[in-house]
């Protein structure tokens, strides 16, 4: 079945140039998922569109560097704290500003989720503590060990929804110990385990049951 929505990339000037790519839905949206590897997530928003309970929703993601130490270092505030914080304003001030100039789109946190998978799962648990104005939940599929809960967590918390499968017990501990953490200091938490191995097409099967827990009807 072809895509109903649009997909948009443009390249803003973070960085000497980075990719941004927003899916962009048939009707206007009702709710934004922002997220990295945007390359990947961008993608992802045609399977919202057969999701029953989500509403029309844009995601907007920025693309990752080509070298992998350095998205480790600009994902997680614990390798690299100077780059790590410079990507952070690129998405959090540069991006939703391209968001709302491009599309119109500028929706309150609680309509507004932040999502990742592996490293960039680390990116969207950091992104979602560090700003719960504006991000309402939390999507963090199999994150890594980079960044971890530290004591005490902020008192004011985003809901988090985190899923890993059977055949990472890495990451599958990772998402476990984050999703303890943050049920301990009150949030609304949701821990799922898939069948399935990292990197494998469950993440993006769950794509649209994360959202529509944050964000659905």
């Amino acid at each position: 079945m072809p895509i109903a929505g649009e997909l948009v990339t443009e390249t803003l000037g973070y960085d000497g140039g980075r990719h941004v790519t927003a899916y962009v839905p048939p009707s206007p949206p009702e709710a934004v998922v922002y997220a990295g590897d945007g390359q990947l997530a961008a993608q992802w928003g045609e399977a919202l569109e057969a999701a029953a309970h989500v509403p029309p929703t844009m995601v907007v993601g920025a693309h990752r560097p080509a070298d992998e130490t350095r998205r480790l270092h600009e994902y997680s505030p614990d390798f690299d704290p100077e780059r790590f914080a410079a990507h952070e304003e690129f998405l959090v001030h540069d991006v939703r500003r391209w968001a709302r100039s491009r599309f119109g789109v500028a929706l309150p946190a609680e309509r507004t989720a932040v999502f990742g998978v592996s490293a960039g799962g680390e990116l969207a648990l950091a992104l979602g503590l560090r700003h719960p104005d504006l991000y309402g939940a939390v999507l963090c599929a199999s994150p890594g060990a980079g960044y971890r809960p530290s004591r005490p967590l902020p008192t004011s918390l985003p809901r988090a929804y985190f899923v890993a499968g059977t055949r990472e017990p890495f990451f599958r501990e990772n998402a476990t110990r984050w999703a303890d953490a943050l049920r301990d200091a009150g949030a609304d938490v949701v821990m799922t385990e898939r069948p399935g191995a990292h990197g494998d097409a469950f993440w993006q099967e769950e794509f649209p049951l994360m959202v529509t827990w944050a964000l659905g009807r």
